[in-house]
């Protein structure tokens, strides 16, 4: 174990040596990987492995609920990108938790599922959302530093992440696979349009990977210090580590662990989980969304149900909807909407026929 100074003089906290690089010898030498499109994918070390397991073979009593089938990946490293993980490393509360607050009740509440069940989907439907607040989980992930600063847009977790001021970064970098290189679209200024491919695809991943490695190479010089913690010139001080960290690109990876409420997940995951998110931060949001269905599975149901899979609809765009119903014709000029706001309406319906 190792301990991590915080940013107040009394806040320390223990975390595993999985957390930082140094506990471990070099990434070249231990990570181990396989490759994909020419680009290296994490493999943990048979040390890191055994870590794991030795923290899941923990056996402690307790009077709290616990979750059967989030208990078995509990500590376990999920796979994310190319070197990235999601690791549940603590929880608190489950469906009976969510259903006693509702209920201002002790003990479990109802002994019926299906009632429990229902009073869940109720919450979810009418927006009752501060019993989902009573349940809290806890991640350790690693990811590039470009997705965790949109990650970080979301300021209803607490988090604390590895610091380059402490501590040098691990020499890995986030490389896209060939059929997640994509151009600019044309009609959504954050979005991707078309795969490139061929000769110019080429070229942009040597881009990415020879600007990470040029940018680290000369981290490590201005540090006068390699990632495996040996000097490369002893006559020579080394710069700052909070000011060598400014060369480094966004591909880096960073870690941190992140524990939010309950309600605050699923709307992060309601965002980031859906098809419009940025591919990246998407295949976190979807590892995290399936260790949700085992911690909390009926809250989970209730969750696809009603927002996954629901729509919110304007009151101009209920009165179209039901004009549509009673099969009556509506144009876009009758209608008060935008082109956008009616091609989005037409389109949660699967009504393509109707899209301008």
């Amino acid at each position: 174990m190792v301990e991590v100074v915080g940013t107040a003089p009394t806040s320390a906290m223990v975390i595993t040596k999985f957390v930082y690089r140094h506990s471990w010898k070099t990434n070249l030498i231990n990570i181990k990987g396989i490759t994909r499109d020419s680009i290296t994918i994490m493999k943990l070390t048979k040390e890191q492995s055994a870590e794991i397991k030795s923290q899941q073979s923990q056996s402690n009593s307790t009077k709290r609920v616990t979750v059967p089938e989030l208990e078995k990946i509990l500590y376990e490293a999920l796979p994310a990108l190319d070197h990235g993980f999601v690791r549940v490393v603590d929880y608190m509360g489950d469906d009976t938790s969510i259903v006693q607050s509702a209920r201002v009740s002790y003990g479990k509440g109802t002994k019926q599922v299906s009632t429990d069940k229902g009073l869940i989907k109720y919450l979810m439907r009418h927006w009752h959302s501060t019993p989902f607040e009573m349940c809290e989980i806890k991640y350790h992930i690693k990811l590039p530093i470009f997705i965790a600063r949109q990650w970080i847009r979301h300021r209803t977790a607490n988090v604390n992440e590895y610091s380059a001021r402490y501590s040098i970064l691990d020499k890995e970098f986030y490389l896209p696979t060939s059929d997640n290189l994509a151009a600019q679209s044309t009609n959504n200024r954050q979005g991707r349009g078309d795969v490139i491919e061929g000769q110019q695809a080429k070229e942009v991943l040597e881009l990415l990977k020879n600007d990470a490695e040029r940018t680290y190479d000369n981290y490590e010089i201005m540090l006068n210090e390699r990632y495996d913690g040996s000097t490369i010139d002893e006559n020579k001080k080394g710069l700052a580590r909070e000011l060598a960290r400014m060369n480094l690109t966004l591909n880096t990876y960073t870690q941190w662990y992140w524990k939010t409420d309950l309600l605050n997940l699923m709307n992060f995951l309601r965002l980031r989980a859906d098809s419009h998110a940025q591919y990246e931060i998407r295949v976190y949001a979807e590892i995290m969304l399936d260790t949700v269905k085992k911690w909390v599975p009926i809250t989970y149901d209730a969750f696809m149900d009603y927002r996954v899979g629901g729509t919110e609809v304007s009151a101009k765009g209920k009165l179209i909807i039901q004009k549509l119903i009673k099969g009556k014709k509506v144009s876009l000029e009758e209608s008060g909407l935008s082109k956008r706001e009616w091609n989005e309406l037409m389109q949660s319906f699967n009504l393509n026929e109707n899209l301008i």
